[in-house]
């Protein structure tokens, strides 16, 4: 965990939502300069903060609607920092919480040095990031309508659909499979849902690679490299680290991906594990999918995963084999080299 320790003459805090915002301003000796509701916007911050800009850090928590405070931050030139929402105990488990306690509260921890630090994701990437996040919930959802397909043939007892059947060139079959017609009407809808997500989670894709061109075309190289990650993986690996320069250590990046364990001890005793929503989802489903495939058509991978079963049992031997892979790709792009089968099943 990181924390804001940098001294300011000002420390303001500002509870941040979607109309409106509570702001409130520390001095260095800990005297509330302001303190006061506005509507959320840069005109009113701008104007609340005039006094104070010259030497002043804007701290708010990491809720969705942060990106315009960052951007309007970059933009006049203003220090800005990021709270890391699971981290901030002590607005959380405070006995009375409103708007006006939570903002003085961010003050606080910023003057105090204990301001709980998250990653303030770039502007220039961060667009093309959420669209690949909404692909990939298309993706499911999609996912989802094969499943029902297959669940209401499963509901009148009807043999299943092979894998590659239900699909929308095949819908009328599919339909006529069914007797009854508001079933068929309901599978019909799952079809022509199917069909309109199928062109536009292509389309989407087709804009995702065309913006990663831009960003880091090196990176997505020596991604692709590593057996089972493919376009998707590797653009998803990408945007969801930004930039692997941001992680000091290999074990930063593996425990931001998720794919470490965080035990507790206190006295040489281990009383449970760490909060497991701390970290990247994506990264963290991007690495166990990169694991799976893996191993698909690669004897080398499966004989190296049967002697991780031997000793840690099946479950653990697929997370470590996804630990495995999170830090190769880290060492990757560290050195600027492409994934080397031999030197990966070596160690």
């Amino acid at each position: 965990m990181r924390f804001y320790t940098r001294q300011r003459q000002y420390y303001c805090g500002i509870d941040l939502h979607t109309r409106w915002m509570y702001v409130c301003i520390l001095s260095r000796d800990g005297e509330i300069v302001y303190h006061k509701n506005l509507p959320a916007g840069p005109e009113p911050l701008l104007e609340a903060i005039a006094p104070f800009r010259e030497d002043l850090v804007i701290g708010a928590e990491c809720t969705f609607t942060w990106y315009w405070l960052a951007d309007l931050c970059a933009r006049e030139g203003i220090e800005f920092v990021l709270g890391h929402a699971l981290y901030m105990r002590a607005i959380h488990g405070a006995k009375v919480k409103n708007d006006r306690i939570d903002s003085r509260k961010i003050a606080a921890l910023l003057r105090g040095g204990t301001f709980p630090l998250a990653y303030v994701y770039p502007r220039e990437m961060r667009a093309t990031r959420d669209l690949l996040r909404r692909r990939t919930r298309l993706v499911r959802h999609r996912a989802e309508l094969l499943a029902h397909i297959q669940n209401t043939a499963a509901q009148y007892n009807l043999p299943p659909f092979g894998d590659h059947e239900v699909c929308p060139k095949n819908g009328p079959e599919i339909i006529q499979y069914f007797d009854d017609p508001a079933v068929q009407r309901s599978i019909g809808t799952d079809l022509e849902l199917i069909d309109y997500l199928d062109g536009t989670i292509a389309y989407l894709e087709s804009q995702i690679e065309r913006a990663a061109r831009g960003h880091d075309p090196q990176a997505l190289m020596l991604l692709r490299t590593v057996k089972g990650i493919g376009k998707i993986l590797g653009l998803v690996i990408l945007y969801e680290m930004h930039t692997i320069e941001r992680f000091e250590t290999v074990g930063q990046f593996c425990s931001y991906a998720r794919l470490v364990r965080s035990p507790h001890e206190s006295a040489g005793k281990r009383s449970g594990r760490s909060r497991n929503k701390i970290g990247n989802q994506h990264l963290k489903w991007a690495f166990s999918e990169a694991a799976t495939l893996f191993l698909r058509g690669n004897p080398e991978g499966m004989a190296y995963k049967k002697r991780l079963e031997k000793k840690y049992g099946k479950p653990k031997a697929m997370a470590i084999l996804s630990h495995r892979l999170g830090r190769a790709v880290y060492f990757m792009l560290k050195r600027n080299r492409a994934f080397d089968m031999n030197t990966f099943l070596a160690n």
